[in-house]
Formats: structure tokens, sequence, C-alpha cells
């Protein structure tokens, strides 16, 4: 993760004869009642608001900034913020080797969650705040939790697909021959063990992902899906045993091993699960999405025109993963967000594959266009650490060094995904931008170290998750907590304490606003930033750029932390900002910030008490709308 890819060509996209129409990459505008492409009319005194917007080479630098303020978030965007809080599931082939990062090599017969309880995970999840949730179908190990049509290397291979409780002998005898049969065959079909996943004794829990997502939904949580690109059980075979043997020559000289080389020899012994299609050099040729499988139960509905196709110029892998992400959208869809890092990590070895952003990017846009990718075109991007920290100056509107349908988001990034300033009037006016887009952040983190169970390792402190909260959701980011269930299938009793205590302390602190406490609504503006609507807010008079904003609360009260929002529905504005306390003489400058953004809270050493406080709008792109303000005293986890 965080391993900036830089741009490829783009290969050809289009749909089948008897599928949906053709959409294109770029989402359509979210700016109330109106409709834009992504490159929008621009006229001398008018920009029309836009997720992204092409930047011109005669633009001087007040139109880049007027641009800027003209970049807005698509509604599917919109509502991902609003969310706050996701929690990341890593939970596979690893939990059950207690590695962080496996070969690709491991034996099916290791992964048999037993005692998996998703909606327990889910009770868990909801009670740390969460309103989405999402779970790694495939990491980098490549080991597959669901049902696929295109690897022998998943869950239908392991134990957990079979339960033999309550089956008839003739039953258990047709389920073991299938799977004799299928195995026999893996190296020549990889769809072999797909084709005889209805033999026999078959574990209606078998698919992990749909049972997860089953789970999730009937919690009332919104859906993601993290598919990585990087597959440790595609390595072609012939390079993967010289490569064992370069790492055990390695070790035998005394050298120290990275962790994906400590898994690589560990499993030596073994050929990658795969078909060998990652870094093959395999020419790119026309292929037809969904590649159908002998005995593929989509035949007749494609044939029907029941079911869109596409043509696409691919290579064996990225045709694979083509392949995979159809499967996941036409299979489990909704999806809300579809998670993907950029992680090459064989290169230094020897072995590259060059994924085809541009094609995936189409896909997904055409199967799908609501969902949120991570590093896709409009979609999110990573914040540039695995703390949960987000910058004190954190743009949703961000430069991009060329189309972003084309590239993985990192990449396009100016200073790369982990630079100070990502979004600032010098970055978006520098030399080389050639579009500004909506590309808010996601800030990740681990609640134990490893982002895969181990149970030797210890849960955070309810304390430190409301710290990172408040420096995540806080500074205009998205928190993506992981939380790893154990090998028993279950989160661990200590970190469903940790996570309760979290979602108590936030749900206390931040669900109780003293602006409104004992007392009605009548005041227009404070009723404007007290409803909890995006859409009603305050501006400065005239259309001004800065501004100042008094609210009187009903009494004096104390409090130490500040929440402000903007209506993001028409772009992120201010630029720099204070808040002061009236003493009861005279005003008292409480806490300063930069940006703002969907939500910036500020956590002031002490309690204060006043009456009354003024916010000031110092700096602004373009009229700033003030779309929410809070007053709170925060209550520590128990």
């Amino acid at each position: 993760m965080g391993t900036p890819v830089g741009r490829r060509s783009a290969l050809a996209l289009g749909i089948g004869v008897a599928s949906l129409p053709f959409l294109p990459a770029a989402p359509a505008a979210a700016s109330p009642g109106t409709g834009s492409s992504s490159n929008p009319p621009l006229t001398k005194d008018r920009i029309t608001p836009a997720p992204l917007i092409e930047i011109d080479a005669s633009d001087t630098p007040d139109t880049v900034v007027r641009k800027a303020a003209h970049v807005v978030p698509r509604p599917s965007q919109v509502a991902w913020q609003q969310r706050e809080v996701t929690a990341f599931t890593h939970f596979g082939m690893n939990t059950f080797t207690d590695r962080e990062w496996g070969s690709g090599a491991e034996d099916e017969a290791t992964f048999d969650p037993s005692g998996m309880d998703a909606d327990q995970w889910m009770r868990a999840y909801k009670a740390a705040g969460a309103r989405q949730v999402m779970f790694t179908a495939k990491h980098h190990d490549g080991f597959v939790l669901f049902p696929t049509r295109y690897t022998n290397h998943s869950v239908i291979a392991s134990p957990w697909w079979i339960r033999t409780d309550g089956c008839s002998d003739a039953e258990r005898d047709a389920t073991a021959k299938a799977r004799a049969e299928a195995d026999a065959h893996r190296s020549d079909d990889p769809a072999a063990y797909w084709r005889a996943r209805n033999a026999g004794c078959r574990n209606p829990r078998g698919d992990i992902l749909g049972t997860y997502l089953a789970a999730a939904r009937r919690a009332g949580l919104k859906v993601g899906v993290y598919l990585s690109p990087a597959d440790g059980s595609e390595q072609p075979h012939a390079w993967h045993a010289q490569y064992v043997e370069k790492i055990r020559a390695k070790q035998a000289s005394g050298q120290s091993l990275s962790i994906e080389e400590q898994a690589t020899v560990d499993d030596g012994d073994r050929a990658p699960g795969g078909q060998g299609r990652y870094g093959s050099g395999s020419p790119v040729v026309r292929r037809t999405i969904p590649t159908l499988v002998p005995d593929d139960d989509r035949a007749d509905a494609l044939a029907a025109h029941r079911i869109p196709s596409f043509t696409v110029r691919a290579d064996d892998y990225n045709a694979y993963y083509l392949n995979q992400l159809y499967e996941l959208f036409t299979q489990y869809g909704p999806i809300d967000e579809l998670w993907l890092d950029g992680a090459n990590p064989w290169t230094d070895a020897g072995i590259t594959e060059k994924y085809d952003f541009t094609a995936w990017f189409r896909l997904i846009h055409a199967l799908s266009p609501d969902t949120v990718t991570f590093a896709g075109p409009q979609g999110t991007r990573w914040i540039g650490n695995e703390n949960g920290v987000g910058r004190t100056t954190e743009w949703s509107v961000t430069p991009a060094t060329a189309d972003p349908a084309t590239a993985h988001g990192e990449g396009l990034l100016p200073d790369g995904p982990s630079a100070a300033d990502i979004g600032s009037r010098d970055k978006i006016t520098a030399p080389g931008i050639e579009y500004l887009q909506w590309f808010p952040a996601e800030a990740d983190v681990s609640l134990r170290p490893g982002w895969f169970f181990h149970a030797d390792e210890k849960p955070k402190t309810p304390q430190q998750l409301v710290t990172i909260y408040e420096q995540s959701v806080g500074r205009n980011a998205v928190l993506l907590l992981n939380v790893p269930p154990g090998r028993d299938g279950r989160v661990a009793a200590p970190d469903v304490a940790s996570l309760t205590a979290f979602g108590n302390s936030v749900a206390a602190t931040y669900g109780h606003n003293l602006l409104t406490a004992g007392r009605g609504s009548r005041d227009p503006v404070l009723r404007a930033l007290t409803d909890g609507r995006l859409t009603t807010a305050w501006s400065p008079s005239r259309g001004a750029t800065t501004g100042a904003v008094t609210v009187k609360l009903h009494a004096h009260r104390a409090f130490d932390r500040i929440r402000l929002g903007e209506d993001i529905t028409r772009g992120q504005q201010v630029e720099r900002f204070a808040v002061d306390i009236w003493t009861g003489t005279a005003w008292q400058q409480a806490a300063t910030g930069t940006t703002i953004g969907y939500a910036r809270i500020l956590a002031l050493p002490e309690p204060v008490r006043g009456d009354r406080i003024r916010i000031r709008i110092l700096q602004s792109r373009t009229t700033p709308r003030l779309a929410s303000a809070s007053l709170h005293l925060n209550v520590p986890p128990e």
C-alpha cells in the first residue's frame, strides 16, 4: 500500500454488442441541479462545477484557483464521507499462517474458520460507530475468499467449503470424487474447483465474502471490498522456483530476509497456487469480459443479453483481474467502495506486472458508476501514513499530472501521497498540473499492530482510538479502522471492549451539541449551522470571501472541542479561519486553523467557558459556505 504507480498507455475497452451502453470513466457532476462532463464548459466569467476540471496551458494562477473552487464531489463521495468511519476486515490465509504477508503457495487446507461469526463482527464494528465495512476478498498472497471461476487457489479448495454433517454416504462419496478430479486438473483448468463447487456436501456459509456482505447488510452497514492487484499465487512457477533458490542462498549467507522473502522460503517446497499469470510477459490480445469457463452458469444470460460484456485488450493477468472485478460487481453488488492499492512488490526480485488501471477503472465505472474507488478517478486517496492521522491542512481538491482515469491516483499527485502539502495554491498552480479533481483522504490504521490477527498482540486503547478519530475524521478524512478477527472466527474480547468504549466516548462527546442545548432554533443562523444538513449554511454577505459569524449559547457553558464543517456539495473553500470566545468583556481567540472541509475538530488544551463564540473566515478560494458548527465537552472513554 502507498506505492506510487506511474502512468501507462491506455488499452481499449468497449462494451459488447449485447450489453449496457458505454459509460465514460469520468463521473457526472455533483453540484445540485447541474450536469457536467469531465471537461465542463468554461467561459470567461463562468466555470461549471464538476468533480474533474481540466487545466488549460493558458490558465493564469487566479484562473486555476477559481477552477479549484468549482471542483465538487460526486454524490456518492459525499455519502461516503458522511459515513465517517469504515471498519476494515483483514481475514484470510494469513490469519491461519500467523503472517502479515503470505507467499501464494500456501496449502488451501490451512484455511478452515470453523467458528466464523460474521454477525459478531458487525456488532463489534457498529459499537465503534462504523457505518461501512470493508472486506479483503483477496490479499497479496492471492487466496480468494469467494467462489471465483478463475483460480483454484480459493475458498472452494479449502475444507471450509465442505460440511459433511447431515450428508449421506453417497453425497460424501460424490464430494470426494469431484474434489479429487478438480485437484487432478488444477494446473491446466483454473475453473476446476469452481466446477466442483456444488458436488455433494457444500457448506452454506462457504462463500466468506458473501456471508460477510449479507451480515453487513443485515446490520444496516454499507459495504466495501478489497481486491489486491498484487498476487503471489500467480507468480510464474519457473520464476518462483528460481526465486526460492535465491532467497535460500541469501539466507545461508546470513543476510536478513524481508517478510515477503521469509514467507516464500517457508513455503518453498510448494509451487504457487495459481496459473502463473502475474508478470508472465503474456501477449496483450483482444478478450471478452466476462471470459466464460466450461459449464459457466452465466452463458445463457450472456447470450440473451441480460448481462453486459466488454471487449478489452489485455494480458493474462489483467484479464484475470478484470474477470474477478466483473464477478464482484455483478454477483455481490451494490459495492459502495472498491479498494485496490498499487503495490508491485516483486519488482526488485525481477518480476513486474503492468496493471492496466485504465481498463480497470472503466469496467468499474461501467458496472457501478456510484462506487467510490480507492486511488480511482474522483474516488478516494491514501492519507499517506498508516497511523490514521490526517494533515492539519487537508484538501479534498487535489492536482493531477495526467487524466485520473488512466493511472493509479497516487502516482498522479505531484509529490506523492505522503507529501505534507497536497493541495495548496502553490501545488495546484505549479507547472505540470493537467487536472484538478475531488479526491478526498482516507486514513487507514489497524486496531492491533498488525493488519492480520496475531495472538501475542494487543489492541489500541479506547483513548488512542478517540485521538485517532479526532485526527482523521476531524481533519477532513474518513477513518478506515482495521479490526482483524482471530483464527476462531471472532473479534477478540479485548478488541470488542476497546471498540465499544471508543464508540461510546465519541457518541457521548459529539452526540451533544452545546450550541443547541436548552433553547429552540429561532435564530436562522444557528438553525443553519446545527440542523445536520450540508446544504443549509452561513456565508459572508455580498459574496465576500471573508467574514465572521457570532453564535450565542443559551447560557455560559464549558467546552473543549469545536467542530466545524463546510457545505462540501459546493466544494471546499476555506483556507484559514479562527474561533473566538467572548469573555464577558472582550473577544479571546481560542483556536485557529487552515482547511475545514467536511469536518474540522479543534481540541482545546483545557475546557473554556463562555456564552457566545465568533467564527472568523480569514481566507477562502471563493465565498465559503459554513454548514455546521458545534461545541462539545470531551467525555473520556471509560
